[in-house]
């Protein structure tokens, strides 16, 4: 039978398990929640760089002995920072859970040496400088940059050259004390787990954790009609993004807005697939749900022939429109629930996919709920529930940034 615990240590901090006996592997992860939208300006980066950093060692361990001990135990370990989050998380054999837990614990303290930094530095422009020619990522950051005018969610999470080349490791460390402590992240686990044993562990390891009395600033973005082209003579394809306000990840409408989402721009068979990829007009084109904490977007894309531009943009526009005056049919619905539904299953099977599930929904939400109760909330979505989406986020205003060689 599984069963949800929750405890919270004395000092603040938040640990979370679904327990499954029949499991035969457990995951755990530290969800952080911080990441670009909570960085000044002249810090613009710092928490992925310091995800970086959470694995440059700690006072006990080198990050020799870091690798090497994920190793010893054949995890499966990585971690991810976004605009919201930053996330570090392990999936072992049951037996080394305590091992694990130990390990990420420590990790949640490092040493952030000077020598490191200055090494990991050379690191971050590097990858910044990859991503740069990565002409889907250079248009994501600046449809995210307009669409977010002002306000620290268009911010990228990678930082620019110039905010990492000019931060300096105390003004990491300063980050790092005032976002990573109890009150503003969780311990999260799935699987194979005795909840008595990680409790007694996390206490002993979290002893000395100081709890952060944090909050997120949330003022509330004010997109305006935008539109931008960006020109690379490089490029040999033209690409296109379109924004515009949706649901958060705590409306009450964010499923309806998954199904919506699904029908208009899946990548197979959904309606963009058939009028613009089948065709051939377009290399690729979807259209997905972005939901965020207290605000969220909906988010279409397009690849194609420069020649084909303009035919595509009014194709795509077309259709989204066409769903706004018209809707969606019931078999549209029927079709995409059922996918998210199978997505969804495929993903909970896993401890892993149940962990990072249930960390997210506590750290945006404050509440679990078993898969079971995730399907059935998905299962009772209607057309009356898309139509609602669609009277309150009739896809206005909207950004469009484009990118191409001309």
């Amino acid at each position: 039978m599984i069963s949800f615990k929750h405890v919270m240590l004395p000092n603040g901090l938040d640990v979370i398990a679904e327990v499954n006996p029949q499991a035969q592997s457990t995951a755990l992860g530290f969800m952080v929640k911080t990441g670009a939208r909570d960085e000044a300006p002249d810090v613009a980066g710092v928490s992925h760089f310091l995800e970086h950093m959470m694995f440059k060692g700690t006072a006990r361990r080198s990050a020799a002995d870091v690798n090497r001990e994920f190793d010893a135990m054949g995890a499966s370990n990585n971690a991810f920072t976004s605009n919201e989050v930053t996330c570090y998380w392990a999936h072992v054999l049951p037996e080394f859970m305590p091992q694990a837990l130990d390990l990420l614990a420590d990790m949640m303290r490092p040493a952030l040496r000077t020598e490191d930094f200055d090494m990991e530095k050379k690191v971050i422009l590097e990858e910044i400088a990859l991503y740069l020619d990565r002409p889907t990522h250079v248009l994501f950051e600046a449809i995210m940059a307009d669409y977010f005018a002002g306000h620290t969610l268009g911010q990228s999470v990678l930082g620019s050259r110039e905010s990492i080349a000019a931060l300096a490791q105390p003004q990491m460390r300063k980050y790092f004390d005032s976002h990573y402590g109890p009150g503003n992240m969780v311990l999260a686990v799935a699987g194979k787990v005795d909840f008595d044993q990680l409790v007694e562990s996390i206490q002993g390891a979290a002893a000395s954790w100081q709890h952060l009395d944090i909050r997120r600033d949330y003022t509330v973005p004010q997109p305006q009609p935008r539109r931008r082209h960006i020109v690379d003579g490089k490029l040999k394809r033209h690409y296109m993004a379109v924004m515009c306000p949706g649901p958060s990840a705590q409306d009450k409408h964010r499923h309806a807005s998954h199904v919506l989402a699904d029908v208009i721009g899946d990548h197979e068979g959904s309606r963009l697939y058939w009028a613009l990829v089948e065709p051939g007009l377009a290399d690729e084109a979807d259209f997905s749900f972005y939901p965020l904490d207290r605000t969220g977007s909906f988010f279409a894309y397009a690849s194609c022939d420069p020649a084909r531009r303009d035919q595509v943009e009014d194709v795509l526009l077309a259709e989204i429109k066409k769903v706004i005056q018209d809707g969606v049919t019931e078999a549209e619905v029927v079709r995409s629930k059922t996918k998210i539904e199978t997505s969804g299953v495929l993903h909970g099977e896993l401890p892993l996919g149940r962990m990072r599930s249930i960390c997210a929904r506590w750290t945006y939400n404050h509440e679990y709920r078993p898969l079971e109760a995730e399907l059935a909330e998905l299962d009772a979505v209607s057309r009356a529930n898309i139509q609602e989406v669609l009277r309150e986020y009739p896809c206005s205003p909207v950004t469009i940034t484009t990118l191409g060689p001309e």
